[in-house]
């Protein structure tokens, strides 16, 4: 069930759309391995939906950044993960005032338009009924069977019975347990604003990632031709926790109450880096809650939650902050 109109149509439509190539978690391990891993797998199985022709740039700020070059290029060596030279024709690109040093890394895009396109077909081809613009409202121990699931669906609510229910929906995961008087997950939201732009000419098949620490991200938007562009200063405007003493509130409603953006803030401070980005042109913000695990705000680890029997036997929480996740989730149900 997808309470949307189609699939990964929420959060795996709007974010960075980059496939983890491990990079990105200089400061956890286990973080790294498993997302170099599963890079190989999803490239893999998903080779269609992927954009790999741009080149991929890491670089690694001199000042604020909490892991120098040689610690990011030693990470890098143990996940076996590839890292080569900048070429100079792309290094030209950087303020070497505030540089370390910056690599040509081994990561691609995914087109979510073409993924949901990929899975609705797998979906139908293995005899999986989906049903969209469905609303689970309460979840409880069932009569016929072990677990219920009532759901809403044009202003209609009826009841499945089922053998075990999966609970994947991400941000909206403690509403549903709320409704269903079930213990919460503790969480910490953050709603954030991610903006896609339009690059110069020169930034068309170039993706640059500024770590670790408080910079930017730009990265190729396959599904819409553009480049999104994050900063993990000022894409969260705010953040709650959730937790059996707080319960799940929505910040805004559906009729589109937005703050103020921070645009311009991101892109002034990516300027600083790669001056040419003073350039961009803003299409348009894309805001989406972002869902955290509370023990994983100091470090880099992103762990799946996986949750058995969750308040009600047979009921599994699954929340997973990558898309790559799956593979890792499938191993652990299996």
């Amino acid at each position: 069930m997808e309470r949307e109109s189609a699939l990964l149509a929420r959060a795996s439509l709007f974010n960075q759309a980059r496939v983890h190539g491990g990079y990105h978690y200089p400061r956890s391990i286990t973080t790294g391995l498993r997302s170099r891993e599963n890079y190989r797998i999803f490239v893999e199985v998903y080779r269609d939906c992927i954009s790999d022709s741009f080149k991929k740039i890491y670089a690694v700020a001199k000042q604020s950044s909490k892991v120098s070059a040689a610690q990011f290029k030693q990470f890098c060596d143990r996940i076996s993960a590839p890292l080569r030279p900048v070429p100079n024709e792309i290094k030209k690109y950087f303020d070497l005032r505030f540089i370390e040093n910056a690599y040509e890394v081994e990561e691609c895009a995914f087109d979510a338009v073409k993924l949901r396109e990929c899975l609705s077909a797998g979906l139908e081809e293995a005899g999986v009924v989906v049903r969209l613009g469905t609303t689970a409202v309460q979840i409880s121990s069932g009569i016929d069977r072990p677990i219920a699931v009532e759901v809403a669906s044009d202003g209609n609510r009826e009841v499945i019975d089922g053998a075990r229910v999966f609970l994947c929906n991400y941000s909206g995961m403690n509403e549903l347990l709320y409704q269903s008087d079930l213990p919460l997950i503790p969480v910490r939201n953050e709603f954030t604003e991610m903006a896609l732009v339009e690059v110069p000419d020169a930034f068309k098949e170039i993706g640059i990632t500024v770590m670790c620490g408080p910079f930017f991200s730009i990265m190729p938007f396959p599904s819409r031709g553009l480049h999104s562009l994050s900063h993990v200063r000022y894409t969260p405007h705010f953040s709650w926790v959730e937790d059996d003493l707080n319960p799940p509130v929505r910040p805004f409603n559906k009729v589109g109450i937005r703050p103020k953006s921070r645009y311009a803030f991101m892109q002034k401070d990516a300027a600083r880096f790669v001056p040419r980005l003073k350039e961009l042109k803003l299409v348009e913000s894309f805001w989406e809650v972002k869902t955290l695990l509370p023990r994983n705000e100091k470090d880099d680890a992103r762990p799946i939650l996986f949750k058995r029997d969750h308040g009600i036997r047979n009921l599994n929480c699954i929340i997973g902050g990558k898309i790559d996740n799956i593979f890792d989730v499938l191993q652990e149900i299996e």
